[in-house]
């Protein structure tokens, strides 16, 4: 936003006011006496009212304003990125030692932390539901069974997974009766909304993990995930003028579209080729294409829900990112997706 010196007061202010009163109050009023106390009129000086003004004195008026000073050009706006990139680049670096130490040390550790990030965003998103909306979606058997999903598609694959989100759909709805009776459907469905959008999209993660090369994958899906994102916001933020959905997230533009579908491209065809047991290099053009359009869609989809509640971040636990789920939004909708690629190009093995 334009800038205005402190030092350059507005035309006609106080400061110019207060000036032309000083130097006008001095001479206009004085006692008009001798030095022994009598005045002109051969009174005391005791006994007068107080000095009157000479009969030549006019009141003080305001003078005249002064012509604006020259005002400096505006100092050219520079482009922010909204949030504290110091943090945010520390926060990402620590998460991503997490994972890569996670993963190729035990598999059953990344299970873990992938659980873990799971019961965090499902506190996340109910008590933001429950602070906009009123909405008290039951957050025990979401986290429990949230938990149990996750490591139900590592060790049982896509059958544990949809027997775990069944059962954990069946424990909301007896969880909320033990509440009066006014709000169930609205928390219910709140409940499943939130069994399926966290925990069961999160299960593809620790279903990539159980092949042979699942460290890899599961790397190639994070990375290509990030490179997405990068790609959006750098190009984005360097040529974006066209709006992509300006009514659900105003930030995003055409031009970060195109940048992120060419980043996760290249990153796409490069992970394939030498990561993936058997990949190629078109098969990663086209799983970069995939992600990068899951990527959006996901981000937008969770801008849509900020909306709704009329907040920005969905929390505060990772200095520079927000919350949790706001670095989920765009690898969830996204890991079914490469899950499925992956099976469809190299196999489950």
């Amino acid at each position: 936003m334009p800038i205005v010196p402190d030092d350059a007061p507005p035309y006609g202010g106080d400061q110019d006011d207060d000036r032309g009163a000083a130097r006008l109050s001095g001479p206009l009023f004085r006692d008009d006496t001798f030095q022994d106390g009598t005045s002109r009129d051969g009174t005391h000086r005791n006994d007068t009212p107080s000095a009157q003004p000479l009969p030549h004195a006019a009141a003080p008026q305001n003078p005249e304003p002064m012509p604006d000073a020259p005002q400096p050009a505006p100092a050219p706006q520079k482009k922010n990125a909204g949030r504290d990139l110091g943090a945010a680049i520390g926060v990402g670096v620590g998460l991503g030692v997490v994972i890569v130490a996670s993963l190729f040390v035990v598999k059953a550790v990344f299970v873990g932390v992938v659980a873990v990030a799971v019961v965090v965003g499902l506190w996340e998103l109910t008590s933001r539901l429950q602070e906009r909306k009123g909405i008290k979606a039951p957050l025990v058997p979401l986290a429990l069974g949230g938990a149990a999903m996750v490591v139900a598609g590592y060790a049982r694959g896509a059958e544990g997974a949809w027997v775990a989100l069944a059962l954990t759909g069946l424990a909301v709805l007896v969880w909320r009766m033990t509440e009066p009776p006014e709000g169930y459907l609205r928390d219910v469905t709140a409940g499943l909304f939130a069994a399926f959008y966290v925990p069961f999209l999160a299960t593809f993660v620790s279903m990539m993990l159980t092949a042979d090369d699942g460290p890899r994958r599961v790397i190639t899906f994070l990375l290509l995930t990030v490179v997405s994102d990068t790609g959006a916001y750098a190009v984005g933020w360097r040529f974006g003028t066209h709006k992509l959905a300006p009514r659900i997230s105003p930030g995003k533009t055409r031009e970060g579209l195109v940048g992120a579908v060419l980043f996760a491209m290249v990153a796409g065809a490069l992970c394939m080729q030498f990561l993936i047991d058997d990949g190629t290099w078109w098969q990663g053009l086209l799983l970069g294409l995939a992600v990068a359009a899951s990527a959006t869609l996901g981000d937008l989809g969770e801008s849509m829900i900020k909306r709704d509640l009329g907040i920005k971040d969905m929390g505060t636990l990772l200095p520079g990112h927000g919350g949790i789920m706001d670095r989920l939004d765009s690898l969830l909708p996204t890991a079914p997706v490469v899950w499925l690629l992956m099976v469809l190009f190299v196999g489950s093995g």
